[in-house]
């Protein structure tokens, strides 16, 4: 990508509050948006995109009438403005959980779901709390029982599906879930500064490009080039949707958290997943094909999802454990990393950044770019 030259110079310069970047790193930049995405289709979820689902789903998601004791709610954990996240450590529901709340922003775009990936679309991650005994402490009868009998939730049912209230009661609490990832699949984050800079520079634009801190331009190389966080990091959403080892600590009180290795035992074993009878499209289903053809392995033990970036500064504290507090803290382990945690056949691209502290000071800077 060429800038406008300097008046008679015949030489491409770009000015001096924006870094030479080469057309490698550019193209690597542009990867990174648009922003926001198209929205990403799900058969498996035939009332997705219907506004009346997503309405009624965005009435569920505030109800504690869900909850078997009526107390808990949703968004009781996904509070809307700490970006769907709570802020603390790890997640409290009905007793203390063990791994930290994600945030709900851009998750439509999420290929699996859950730290360890125990569910292969929006709508059966959204009923694990419900069933939970942890969380909402529902079972599929008492809960379906409750629509039933609830006056108001009953006609919610009706004018989401448009069709009267399914006799079978698993199909009735599906349906809740279908709802509420209908409402989910709305929350797309809002444009960052990261998203302006991109833009500029893909149309050329070096003047308004030229506004994005210096510092955060530094961080970016870092992050594209010697850091080589793209190769987790990636596109648009800023991760790879896949899982990772990543050398933070998987012990917890009374044992070890498996992460994805646990979470595949689930998936697979899971009468909601998408190979199950509830999917809405079937064996048609494009997206079953990873569900179908995932393998158990023992590399999968400790590994936890890449997390998207967007919105990162809303949603600390950080890690599936919530064991980093700040976004520092984040720079700072990766540039220490203890490679003595990694699996032994483990993340061959991670190693110690030995960041100095200006470098740390600009990859913090990047990486706050990346939240409005």
């Amino acid at each position: 990508m060429a800038f406008a030259a300097g008046s008679g110079s015949g030489v491409t310069k770009p000015p001096e509050a924006l870094l030479d970047f080469t057309p490698a790193e550019l193209a690597q930049i542009a990867a990174h948006g648009p922003w926001p995405p198209e929205p990403r289709p799900d058969a498996s979820n035939r009332v997705l995109n219907q506004t009346r689902a997503q309405a009624w789903g965005a009435s569920l998601f505030f109800d504690v009438r869900l909850s078997a004791g009526q107390q808990l709610a949703c968004a009781s954990c996904h509070q809307p403005h700490r970006a769907f996240q709570d802020g603390l450590t790890t997640a409290v529901g009905r007793t203390a959980g063990q791994r930290n709340t994600p945030g709900l922003l851009d998750v439509a775009q999420w290929r699996w779901l859950g730290w360890d990936g125990a569910h292969d679309s929006l709508w059966s991650a959204s009923l694990t709390p419900l069933l939970s005994d942890g969380e909402m402490q529902q079972t599929v009868p008492a809960l379906a029982q409750r629509v039933r009998s609830t006056p108001e939730l009953a006609a919610g049912y009706r004018e989401a599906f448009q069709k009267a209230l399914p006799v079978d009661d698993a199909t009735l609490v599906v349906d809740l879930g279908k709802a509420l990832a209908a409402y989910q699949a709305s929350l797309v984050s809002e444009r960052t500064p990261f998203d302006d800079f991109r833009d500029a520079l893909s149309r050329g634009d070096a003047a308004s490009a030229a506004s994005y801190p210096l510092a955060a331009q530094r961080g970016l190389r870092l992050f594209l080039g010697e850091g080589r966080c793209t190769v987790c990091h990636a596109g648009p959403s800023f991760t790879n949707g896949e899982f990772g080892d990543v050398g933070i600590p998987f012990f917890v009180p009374g044992g070890v958290d498996a992460g994805r290795y646990k979470g595949l035992e689930k998936l697979l074993a899971s009468p909601y997943n998408r190979l199950g009878g509830f999917n809405d499209a079937g064996v048609q289903d494009p997206r079953a094909v990873s569900t179908r053809h995932v393998t158990l392995q023992p590399r999968h033990f400790g590994e936890f999802r890449v997390p998207s970036l967007r919105q990162l500064t809303h949603t600390a504290p950080y890690m599936h454990n919530g064991s980093l507090a700040r976004l520092d803290d984040v720079v700072m382990h990766y540039s220490e990393l203890p490679v003595e945690r990694l699996h032994t056949d483990g993340e061959r691209i991670l190693r110690p950044l030995e960041l100095s502290d200006q470098q740390a000071a600009d990859l913090t800077a990047y990486l706050r770019s990346l939240s409005r």
